[in-house]
């Protein structure tokens, strides 16, 4: 029996990380041969900068630090850190600690800024910053391009991928009329590095067309764009804000859409769910050619990659395919069998336990 203690955000609130966290969890409790332990570092307000330092973060953490000695009754540790020097570092006891006691240590990054932010610090920083990383005895990274956010830490024989996924039950028993007018969907937190205003200008061009669609809104406003994005929504006469949503409306807004959209900047981007989701319920991608997402969307074969902050990028595609309707229903039929054969949660499992089961370590 393998004793693992995971580490690091779960819902809530929801994000792509705390989903994945939430279902490796789940996949070891059902696997044979594991017994589990969890620590929630989630963090609960939204509208704190992401990658920032506050006092509030600090004492937080100081807390989470506390449940370090359950350490010291499991073999492995896996952990999702943040990308930032302080995201990494407010992990530094349980790194230490696990190096200490000699445990299998499992870093999984859910994006693309480790590297980045490896290469922007200097002196004692950089240097922590690296012996924390390197002190892992595995890493997982989302796709092939993001390998390169451990390989200045890990030998490349101790870097494994494990792309996301999309739940079971979004895909199972679909309900699905693809050959109708542009229904357009937007599932992310509503951030500016995620794209939400360049979509919705994009959206008021389809209007100064005189374009037919319809387009629905969801997910967690961030409170310091609120006033911005509500007042864009209320001028466009064919969208909604739907708020957030979850299991069944999540799977009914993407039943009733056929494109989804992701003009994301993120910076912590990496292999967004969401955009897993879309291609699950047979829905077109149009999304930024950024972080990951080029390993999962190829331009013009399974959707469309269109250039982060740019409006014109976001309506081309969308004028294409109102003229084109057949094209929505070639690729949402290709992006299918796409998900069905690399991006369920059964392939996930799959490598996430052949991972930890993998002996890495020098004799």
């Amino acid at each position: 029996m393998k004793r693992i203690i995971l580490i690091g955000p779960f819902p809530d609130p929801l994000t792509g990380v705390s989903l994945a966290n939430k279902v490796v969890k789940e996949i070891l409790e059902e696997s044979e041969g594991f017994k589990v332990d969890f620590i929630n570092t989630s963090f609960p307000v939204f509208q704190d900068k992401v990658g920032s330092f506050s006092l509030k973060k600090l004492f937080f953490f100081l807390k989470i630090n506390l449940k370090a000695l359950r350490l010291f009754k499991n073999d492995i540790v896996y952990i999702t850190p943040g990308q930032t020097f302080f995201g990494i570092a407010k992990y530094m006891l349980f790194i230490l600690l696990s190096t200490l006691l000699n445990k299998e240590l499992i870093i999984h990054v859910h994006g693309n800024f480790l590297g980045k932010q490896y290469d922007e610090l200097k002196g004692f920083k950089k240097k922590f910053f690296y012996y924390l990383i390197s002190k892992f005895t595995k890493g997982i990274v989302l796709s092939e391009s993001l390998k390169n956010n451990l390989s200045p830490f890990l030998d490349t024989s101790k870097i494994f991928i494990v792309e996301n996924f999309a739940e079971d039950f979004l895909f199972k028993d679909l309900k699905k009329d693809i050959n109708r007018n542009l229904q357009i969907v937007y599932l992310s937190n509503l951030m500016e590095e995620k794209g939400i205003l360049y979509l919705l200008d994009a959206l008021a061009v389809l209007e100064e067309r005189n374009i037919i669609y319809k387009a629905k809104i969801a997910g967690n406003i961030d409170e310091s764009l609120k006033e911005k994005i509500v007042t864009k929504i209320n001028k466009l006469e064919n969208t909604s804000y739907l708020g957030i949503v979850y299991k069944k409306e999540k799977k009914e807004l993407l039943e009733w859409s056929n494109i989804f959209v992701l003009p994301t900047f993120y910076k912590m981007e990496g292999q967004p769910i969401s955009i897993l989701e879309a291609l699950a319920t047979k829905n077109v991608v149009i999304a930024t050619n950024h972080a990951g997402i080029k390993d999962v969307i190829t331009s013009n074969v399974n959707g469309y990659l269109v250039k982060p902050k740019s409006v014109e990028s976001i309506v081309e595609p969308l004028l294409f395919l109102k003229e084109n309707r057949d094209k929505i229903k070639e690729i949402a039929e290709l992006n299918f069998e796409y998900f069905k054969n690399n991006f369920t949660v059964q392939k996930f499992k799959n490598k996430i336990i052949k991972i930890i089961n993998a002996n890495t370590r020098v004799k």
